[in-house]
């Protein structure tokens, strides 16, 4: 069985909030850092071997996607991780 230091922290938290008892609702599960739009679309691009110089504008989206532009590809989303935090999840890569 592998030990739950050497698990992802998405996985470790979704442990975590399993064993916790007083944990209930919904759970953001993302980094105290979160990477920006920039840097998960550069990320991206370098794992598929594609370049992204380019940017799209956001309009030209919101033409094409209509609301799933803003939600899925805009980049937009505001999380925290500070109820997770308060549980007492430590995270091993907040960023």
């Amino acid at each position: 069985m592998v030990g739950l230091d050497l698990l992802p922290d998405e996985a470790r938290a979704i442990i975590h909030l399993i064993n916790t008892p007083s944990a209930s609702g919904p759970y953001n599960l993302t980094a105290p850092e979160p990477a920006t739009c920039k840097q998960l679309v550069k990320a991206l691009g370098k794992a598929l071997g594609k370049p992204t110089l380019i940017p799209v504008p956001a309009f030209a989206l919101k033409l094409v996607f209509r609301e799933g532009a803003q939600e899925l590809l805009l980049c937009s989303q505001k999380m925290s991780s500070a109820r997770l935090e308060a549980t007492g999840f430590a995270f091993k890569h907040p960023t």
